[in-house]
């Protein structure tokens, strides 16, 4: 099975939609995707990353659109003050600016990491992705995924989210710790990632990483 992250087109994020640039990315999006032979269509519900998905969904003429509610953004901050300080990609940057080591096993217990619901919303990443990936064929056990849906795992899939999202998950399916891969995962707008899960019944594996972040399609917006 492959499975293609993608990232949502340029926001507005107040009105949670495109912006006309995005649209724009959305569109040579689709036509770059036509060469992927995908079969299944997933999406976070959000708006910004639904109507990047949709300019495919049009064009490949997959029109069921699956929705993955736990593929949401994370969120950053305090419950009671979100998005005023906790900011997880700088955060991590002034961490490892001080010295810290962003492969800290441990890192939940890190002020930063604490009570900041990056943090929150990063483990429920990590636990609904595993029951989202045994569904469809591959059960994680330890650190690697088992293939028990032998042929039918033989597919490409294309979920569209967000750049957040997209790197808890990345962690999670690859044994990095999540501050490593904030600092090392700086995802642009519609850019592709993809990572392939070995398809012989019956084996464990880390899936393989076969592209990352990319977004040749824009080169001429």
């Amino acid at each position: 099975m492959r499975l293609l992250l993608i990232r949502h087109g340029d926001p507005d994020y107040d009105k949670d939609c495109l912006t006309g640039k995005g649209h724009r990315q959305a569109k040579v999006l689709a036509q770059r995707l036509m060469t992927e032979d995908i079969d299944e269509i997933y999406s976070s519900p959000l708006g910004r990353a639904l109507e990047t998905t949709k300019y495919f969904s049009v064009l490949s003429g997959i029109g069921e659109i699956r929705i993955l509610d736990f593929m949401e953004e994370i969120r950053y901050g305090r419950e009671e003050a979100l998005y005023e300080s906790g900011n997880p990609w700088f955060g991590v940057q002034d961490l490892i600016s001080e010295g810290w080591d962003a492969r800290d096993s441990e890192w939940r217990t890190h002020p930063f990491f604490k009570d900041n619901t990056c943090t929150q919303d990063a483990d429920k990443i990590f636990l609904r992705s595993d029951e989202w990936l045994a569904a469809l064929g591959y059960e994680r056990e330890g650190l690697y995924f088992r293939n028990k849906g032998g042929e039918e795992v033989d597919k490409n899939l294309a979920l569209f989210c967000h750049g957040g999202a997209i790197t808890a998950f990345m962690s999670h399916a690859l044994n990095i710790p999540f501050p490593l891969a904030l600092a090392t995962l700086h995802l642009k707008h519609t850019s592709i990632t993809i990572l392939r899960f070995d398809k012989e019944e019956g084996s464990l594996a880390v899936p393989i990483l076969e592209l990352v972040n990319d977004h040749a399609h824009l080169k001429d917006l």
